[in-house]
């Protein structure tokens, strides 16, 4: 395998500059592109300064020539942005990794019927560790299927924008999945007021948002007696930059595909 390029979208935002950072810190990646929104302020500026690195690609809006003759496009955006450069992926034939969390149902489809024609990593959390945890939960879920209620409680910086985080809702789909259950009817988000006794088929959601936290994540089975948690904690957005630098190096070579974190990793 050659060396691959890669472009990073969303290049001046706190994820785009991990990104940019850990492409240029990796000898078998070259960092071909840099792309933000028209009008940014560090447009024309060489990437390399948004993290301090020797670098002279250029911070361009231009999508389509930012992604012309790349191996794979890293995202880490906004939903809208992110359905964007997808259709413009899908129409240089480029391959895509997806970190972006809060697509709606439309955009999930969307994301799917691109990944007819390109290849795809789709995951609410590519550090490597996180999906270790996702493992183990599907295996304390059979373990614990009776007697144990499931609650998932998450904590992010204040400035994220959806919640439940795209990995919280992910650790309650691997429970829900394990437990037969279907998460959309048995998700409950938050408790105000009288809410009567807790029904032991629900999976219970808190999510808390303050100061810098970069992500902290917590399933709890709660017996009689006794509580299991797993957590995971981050203490920087490098193990997510780190875990898509794996999946554009998974990618390479593959003409279409949706995958996964799990399948990246090797733990289907």
């Amino acid at each position: 395998m050659g060396t691959l390029k890669i472009a990073v979208a969303g290049a001046t935002g706190r994820m785009g500059r991990m990104l940019i950072e850990a492409v240029l810190k990796d000898g078998a990646m070259d960092l071909a592109a840099a792309i933000d929104l028209p009008g940014n302020p560090a447009i024309g500026q060489a990437a390399g300064d948004l993290v301090g690195l020797p670098c002279a690609v250029p911070v361009t809006s231009d999508v389509e020539a930012g992604i012309a003759g790349v191996d794979c496009l890293i995202d880490f955006t906004r939903p809208a942005g992110t359905l964007g450069h997808l259709a413009a992926c899908r129409r240089r034939k480029v391959g895509m990794v997806i970190g972006t969390t809060g697509l709606d149902d439309a955009g999930k489809q969307a994301v799917a019927d691109a990944a007819k024609e390109i290849p795809v990593v789709f995951a609410p959390n590519m550090s490597v560790g996180v999906n270790a945890v996702f493992k183990l939960l599907d295996m304390a879920s059979r373990i614990l299927a009776q007697g144990y209620d499931v609650e998932i409680v998450e904590a992010h910086h204040r400035l994220k924008v959806d919640a439940p985080s795209g990995t919280a809702l992910r650790m309650g789909e691997v429970i829900a999945g394990a437990l037969g259950r279907d998460l959309k009817e048995c998700a409950i988000h938050g408790r105000e007021g009288v809410t009567g006794v807790r029904d032991a088929a629900t999976i219970g959601f808190s999510a808390i948002r303050g100061g810098d936290i970069v992500g902290d994540h917590t399933a709890m089975f709660c017996g009689i007696g006794e509580r299991v948690e797993i957590t995971h904690k981050a203490g920087s957005r490098m193990p997510y930059a780190l875990g898509a630098l794996r999946a554009a190096r998974f990618l390479a070579g593959r003409a279409n595909g949706l995958f996964d974190m799990q399948d990246v990793l090797g733990l289907r």
